[in-house]
């Protein structure tokens, strides 16, 4: 499928999902911008972009704040000379009961999860009616915006939130030609759900291993998503081929959550 000609900004590029997804974009022609709050690692990937062929630049920006998201699609746009495909891919996980959730933990959850998708949303849609553009929204669901998972509640419902912020905005905004979609990946073998397995491992006393083994033993295709199989998708998403698709959440976890 090809990008050719077509700018991708993702957010928290630096490193697992994101990175996946900035790599396969690049290699299906598209220009890159990646964003992430962390300034190490994001240079590498820069590399492997370049490599590649195509170009690319890189932003600092905390996807919380709404202004930093702004001056990230700004830069992207005056970098790369254009602005054609958002990603709004950086979220972090929170696992625990939810008797035990304490306020300064979902508010720092939403503010990544959901409302980073928002301000993202926002900037594009912005960048895109400046520059008479039909883009493309891509948000970062899961498949606990799917089924709520126990010690996954809040987290559950931040990515129930991504799942109502992109059918809503698929309405909203089709009357610019703009399409809005979501990924909901299951299992991925990155530093995310070895961190998750650990605070299980805390929780329930199971061995450090153990939940993640319990989770990748329910996949009907028998093994561990890696961020590939998930990039291999938002490309899809991205490309021409789903100029007709708006407004959904695709599961792509091997076949753990049917809907």
């Amino acid at each position: 499928m090809s990008l050719n000609g077509k700018v991708a900004l993702v957010t928290g590029a630096a490193r697992g999902i994101g990175r996946g997804i900035a790599l396969r974009l690049a290699r299906d022609g598209a220009d890159l911008a990646l964003v992430d709050v962390r300034p190490d690692g994001i240079d590498a990937v820069a590399a492997e972009i370049s490599e590649i062929g195509c170009k690319v630049t890189t932003f600092v920006a905390d996807v919380s704040d709404r202004l930093q998201v702004f001056a990230a699609v700004d830069h992207a746009a005056s970098a790369l000379g254009g602005f054609d495909i958002m990603v709004n891919n950086a979220g972090i996980a929170l696992v625990g009961p939810i008797a035990d959730v304490t306020p300064d933990q979902i508010e720092k959850l939403w503010a990544i999860n959901v409302n980073g998708v928002l301000w993202g949303t926002q900037a594009a849609v912005a960048m895109f009616r400046r520059n008479g553009t039909k883009g493309k929204i891509i948000n970062a669901s899961s498949i606990a915006g799917h089924d709520g998972f126990a010690m996954l509640g809040p987290y559950s419902a931040s990515k129930f939130a991504v799942r109502a912020l992109t059918q809503a905005a698929a309405k909203e905004h089709a009357a610019d030609g703009i399409t809005v979609n979501a990924y909901c990946p299951g299992v991925v073998g990155t530093d995310m759900w070895v961190e998750i397995d650990k605070r299980f491992a805390e929780l329930t006393g199971a061995a450090e291993g153990e939940t993640y083994e319990k989770f990748v033993g329910g996949i009907a295709l028998g093994r561990a998503e890696t961020p590939d199989d998930v990039a291999g998708f938002v490309s899809y998403l991205a490309g021409p081929d789903a100029d007709y698709m708006t407004g959904q959440s695709g599961l792509i976890d091997g076949g753990l959550v049917y809907r």
